[in-house]
């Protein structure tokens, strides 16, 4: 049997309230409190209530469809930690009656400018951009006159709203805790140009050493990966290595911790790691990798609060938005004091 659809009729009398009510609310319209709104659209969620798309994007000059754009080298994984924010991304709109489409931009579309044909065929309401994109591509970008959020990384163009995993804080708790720890030769694992979260990152790093008179020593400060944002097979370790590192991921923690074995070190007894993410990588690793724990579902819950905002308000700005993540002990580091 045909399960019977749910109406705004049905909503009202679960609500206690009119049919009007809540047909202006769905509609947004004019005429309901904001509070009042939301509530409506929930309980419309709820029951499973689903929008008539064509005739509300006709009348309203709406696709709800929002591009979610990302560099083809931060999705070559599988496992890669964007595709997990990805995820959070689309099941969000889902809830908001909105679809994500994925737009994937290679090296050379962003050498060239071009942008996702969704949006320059106007098929999109809003773009969330996922990841770092070179200041040119994001100054194309935003001069297209279309709502854009950016999503784990900033750029120095003063338009943009950004929502960002607190980098630098992160970076900072974690060298703290192997300073604690007793240790005082301490390298990092990233290249510093390659992305903001990495810069950040890094600047948190030498924050704490600061703050401690340890010296920052550049043989110790490590590139993973190229020009082009692919991570090397190997990193090129000094032969006085320090007794521990910090790694701007979970990944790349991970690659270095099996270099390192492969070298003869055993981690965490020769030497200490900490990572970032808290993704797969820290879990299947042997020690299991201590970690800075990003809250993905509640950046990729503003990133879409954000858009839809912009979206509906043409004057909507938020600015920075900074998602602070949590400290996560686990295995790889040794205790020198």
């Amino acid at each position: 049997m045909k399960k019977k659809s749910v109406t705004m009729s049905d909503i009202a009398k679960a609500m206690d309230i009119s049919t009007v009510t809540v047909s202006k609310a769905l509609g947004d319209k004019d005429g309901v409190s904001e509070e009042l709104r939301e509530k409506i659209k929930q309980k419309a969620n709820e029951m499973g209530y689903r929008f008539s798309y064509t005739s509300k994007s006709s009348k309203e000059g709406f696709t709800f469809n929002i591009s979610i754009v990302v560099a083809k080298h931060f999705i070559n994984d599988a496992s890669a930690f964007y595709w997990v924010m990805y995820r959070h991304i689309v099941e969000l709109l889902q809830k908001q009656n909105y679809y994500g489409i994925l737009d994937v931009i290679s090296e050379s579309d962003q050498a060239n400018r071009s942008m996702p044909n969704s949006v320059s065929d106007k098929k999109v309401d809003g773009v969330i951009v996922l990841g770092q994109f070179d200041d040119e591509y994001v100054s194309e970008l935003l001069d297209l006159d279309i709502p854009v959020v950016f999503l784990d990384f900033y750029s120095s163009d003063n338009r943009t709203d950004t929502i960002l995993s607190d980098s630098f804080f992160g970076s900072y708790m974690l060298t703290n805790y192997l300073i604690n720890a007793g240790h005082r030769n301490i390298g990092f694992l990233g290249t510093i140009t390659s992305t903001s979260s990495i810069q950040d990152r890094y600047l948190g790093y030498y924050k704490a050493l600061l703050e401690k008179g340890i010296p920052l020593r550049s043989e110790w400060v490590i590139d993973d990966r190229g020009p082009e944002g692919t991570s090397y097979p190997h990193f090129d370790l000094p032969a006085q290595k320090p007794t521990a590192f910090v790694c701007n991921c979970d990944e790349e923690a991970y690659c270095l911790l099996n270099q390192l074995r492969s070298e003869g070190y055993v981690v965490p007894d020769d030497i200490s790691i900490v990572g970032y993410d808290n993704h797969i990588y820290s879990t299947i690793s042997n020690p299991r990798i201590t970690t800075i724990d990003v809250d993905s579902k509640r950046m990729s819950y503003e990133a879409v609060e954000t858009i839809i905002k912009k979206i509906r308000d043409k004057n909507y700005s938020r600015g920075r938005t900074l998602v602070t993540g949590k400290l996560i002990i686990r295995d790889s580091v040794k205790i020198l004091k």
